[in-house]
């Protein structure tokens, strides 16, 4: 219950941050919001991290470079389509990341994804296509930046992985943050526009709600099952959808409707799975591996 609370406070935390972006993107340029996005994320972040003792010591740090400039290029995608596509289209196909990162694991990992996996993620692709479109009068380019921010969010998903084997969670979220404030800056100065004092509210709130939906949901997934927590995660689309509609006048298509639940079908199996190989696999250890109390 613990789990499946913070994973819905943390979707809820996103939905509010998209919401947020899109009013920002109302007077500023995407790439200057993601800057500041993570300026304040980093300032709300610090003192969490110092309380917390944690060790910043790494010796990954051409890695981390590498790893936050992916990440950028992944943010600068999402903002932009959450500032100029239907929210709901930009956060429907924000879920096939998972899609994808199950390509990625199977390239630079060398998993082995069986015969449902692959079918479950071709499901999956069947619903981006339901929701682009393409070759059809609804198709839009900006859809395309929102698939590229999925590529490469998948990407730093592994990037991430590796990390994970070596650095702690915190240690992690510390060196992304002291990376993707001074990356994001460079773009944001070629558009640069000072804020005004509403937009300032939006930049702060975006900054907060952000890095909140970042811990909470770490720490959802560290103490419940993936499978579980998936179906909740998806409610960020019907939060945000209805938001949009209210605030913003924009109407959720058929389209967008059908291909959602398409991909978050698709998704839900592919956690399922790999939390049943993952407890498999837990079982079939060898006893010495366990450690003392455990």
């Amino acid at each position: 219950m613990r789990a499946a609370l913070l994973m819905l406070v943390s979707t809820l935390f996103f939905g509010l941050m998209a919401i947020t972006i899109r009013y920002a993107s109302h007077t500023l340029p995407s790439f200057e919001i993601a800057f500041w996005r993570n300026a304040f994320g980093l300032i709300f972040l610090m003192p969490l991290l110092l309380r917390s003792g944690a060790s910043m010591r790494t010796q990954q740090l051409p890695k981390y470079l590498v790893r936050s400039a992916i990440g950028i290029g992944s943010m600068l995608c999402s903002f932009w389509a959450i500032g100029h596509l239907p929210l709901s289209q930009a956060i429907s196909l924000s879920y096939s990341t998972p899609l994808f990162v199950t390509i990625a694991a199977v390239i630079w990992l060398g998993e082995i994804v069986r015969r449902r996996r692959w079918t479950a993620v071709l499901l999956g692709f069947i619903g981006v296509l339901v929701i682009v479109r393409p070759g059809t009068s609804g198709f839009t380019h900006g859809s395309l930046v929102a698939l590229a921010a999925a590529v490469l969010s998948a990407v730093v998903a592994i990037q991430i992985k590796q990390l994970s084997r070596v650095d702690s969670p915190d240690t992690i979220v510390f060196y992304t943050y002291v990376f993707w404030v001074p990356l994001s800056l460079v773009p944001a100065l070629f558009v640069w526009v000072w804020p005004d004092p509403t937009t300032w509210i939006w930049l702060v709130l975006t900054g907060l709600f952000g890095t909140g939906g970042q811990l909470l949901w770490a720490r959802a997934l560290r103490i419940g099952d993936v499978s579980a927590l998936t179906p909740i995660s998806f409610m960020q689309l019907p939060v945000v959808s209805v938001a949009a509609y209210f605030l913003f006048g924009e109407k959720i298509d058929a389209y967008t409707i059908a291909g959602a639940l398409i991909i978050f079908a698709a998704n839900a199996y592919i956690a399922h799975r790999e939390a049943q190989l993952a407890r498999r696999a837990a079982t079939t250890a060898p006893i010495e591996a366990a450690q003392p109390a455990e």
